[in-house]
């Protein structure tokens, strides 16, 4: 073991004495951070966010202006529109008032604390030693249909990932990544220590049918964003990554990782992502609680942990944001450098929903981040948990890839079509001015629902919906759309539901909107 891992050691030694000059993969718009940076958690400083209508130039010296002569900013992102500003003082107060001087400035749409997220992860219970995820999402029966695509990628943001790892070394091909916490084209991991990213991506896609090793749940590409180190990682370099990867192709981004409340900037990376053709999952956290962001984000897959049972394991977050869950406890995947482990946590679930995915995307390889999505909740498996636990139930290889009643473009649900609208106004925001609307499904076959609000261009209205159609509200909901303005939609999926609850809630703003429904049918 400590031949391979000096082996390792002076690989990654090599390639960042070169500058990472073998890394195929770009940066995009991302502005490399200013030399002497520290990786890692960065509680010193604030993320600022550039309004849309403001230049990223504008903003910077409106910034340089609003903080204290000892600050400086030591970080900006073109394409998602934001600069890292390090304080000299971070004590809570001197932040706080930082922040508010900051959210005062023309051109600034959020200025907020660069939180620190981190891998998600439970004790493991080494005496486990065969693996039952793969069987228990049917991936050895789906494996006969599809094994995994090269032309499917996963991008696993995490710790680094031990690329050349007998396990894991088929799946990175074209480029291993980019190493977002040293500022290199390597994301190999900095020690034996940093083990959960390998793990991940093992879950997600150790190689399958190479006679070695344990098998993962599908043979598509890998790429690794490091983006965590032991500490943690902070929210600005999450970002970048979780873009980074959007603009490498990524059909499916992996994020075993969360802590702290939610960010505007981290909410720009998923919803980036989204639209640029990748879909998020990520872990909904391993304390027992609610939701943990990125997971809880309305455009991001949250997994929750069951064990081999198909019990809700006791760490994992629950609530009405979980959209699957996946097996999580005692999971055994590689390792650095050259071994294998059982892990726990919602870390290991997420990966093993991204395989899942990967598979129907392999399968489907035409499919749009929702539609992909669409598939996922579709094909799940209901194991008579509550949704809260389970979501839509556990993710199921076979059915995904067509071998079992699943497969197949899920927006392609017939001829037969029922339309409805409604208007309304509403005036405040803060204070929760709201309508509430309910719609009996009219198909013979309902298959699925699209709602959308358009509103005043200076409002924000945010829609919440149910599917068995009791009155939403904004914390208790099966799916909601909360994105910024009042051009919104949300399509579901249906099977034989009766009724939808819709509740339009004015955040910001007020006037008069128009509620569309289109109901397709089998």
């Amino acid at each position: 073991m400590s031949g391979e891992h000096n082996r390792s050691m002076n690989r990654r030694t090599i390639l960042k004495a070169a500058g990472g000059a073998g890394a195929a993969l770009g940066l995009g718009g991302i502005v490399s951070a200013t030399p002497g940076r520290e990786p890692g958690p960065k509680e010193d400083e604030i993320l600022v966010g550039v309004a849309d209508d403001t230049a990223l130039a504008s903003v910077r010296s409106t910034v340089t202006t609003a903080v204290p002569d000892d600050a400086s900013i030591v970080h900006e992102n073109e394409t998602l529109e934001y600069v890292a500003v390090r304080l000299a003082d971070d004590e809570p107060r001197a932040m706080e008032s930082t922040i508010e001087r900051l959210e005062r400035q023309p051109g600034v749409e959020y200025a907020e604390p660069n939180v620190t997220r981190y891998p998600l992860e439970r004790p493991n219970d080494p005496g486990f030693d065969q693996q039952y995820a793969p069987q228990q999402v049917r991936a050895d029966q789906a494996w006969n249909t599809e094994v995994g695509s090269m032309d499917v990628t996963i991008a696993v943001i995490d710790q680094g990932v031990q690329y050349d790892h007998d396990d894991l070394a088929d799946r990175f091909q074209g480029g291993n990544g980019y190493d977002f916490v040293d500022r290199d084209g390597d994301p190999y991991p900095a020690g034996a220590s940093e083990n959960h990213g390998t793990h991940v991506s093992g879950c997600a896609a150790a190689t399958t049918g190479n006679g070695a090793g344990t098998a993962g749940i599908s043979n598509c590409r890998l790429i690794s964003g490091r983006a965590l180190g032991n500490g943690g990682g902070s929210m600005g370099d999450i970002a970048d990554a979780i873009q980074w990867a959007a603009d490498q192709g990524a059909d499916i981004i992996n994020m075993s990782l969360g802590g702290a409340g939610p960010s505007q900037t981290g909410r720009r990376a998923i919803n980036y992502a989204f639209q640029n053709g990748a879909l998020p999952i990520a872990a909904a956290g391993n304390d027992g609680g609610s939701v943990s962001y990125p997971a809880a984000y309305q455009n991001c897959v949250a997994v929750s942990a069951i064990d081999e049972n198909e019990n809700l394991a006791s760490f994992s977050n629950r609530g009405p944001e979980i959209n699957v869950a996946a097996p999580g406890v005692d999971v055994l995947a590689p390792v650095p450098f050259g071994e294998y482990e059982t892990m726990s946590g919602t870390s290991m679930a997420c990966p093993v929903a991204s395989g899942v995915a990967a598979l129907g995307k392999s399968a489907n390889p035409n499919l749009s981040p929702q539609q992909l999505w669409n598939l996922l909740e579709q094909t799940a498996v209901d194991i008579g948990l509550p949704p809260r636990y389970q979501g839509a139930g556990r993710v199921d290889a076979l059915n995904i890839v067509g071998g079992d009643g699943g497969g197949g473009d899920p927006g392609d649900c017939g001829e037969e079509r029922e339309t409805a609208s409604a208007d309304g106004e509403l005036s405040g925001g803060w204070w929760g001015d709201s309508d509430t609307y309910s719609y009996s499904l009219r198909t013979s076959n309902p298959c699925e629902a699209t709602v959308s609000i358009s509103g005043p261009s200076n409002a924000d209205f945010d829609l919440y919906l149910t599917l068995d159609g009791r009155e939403p509200t904004t914390s208790d909901y099966d799916e909601a759309s909360r994105n910024q303005g009042s051009q919104e939609s949300i399509t579901v999926d249906l099977t034989g539901n009766e009724e939808l609850g819709l509740l339009v809630d004015a955040y910001s703003g007020s006037g008069s909107y128009t509620i569309q429904l289109e109901e397709l049918g089998k």
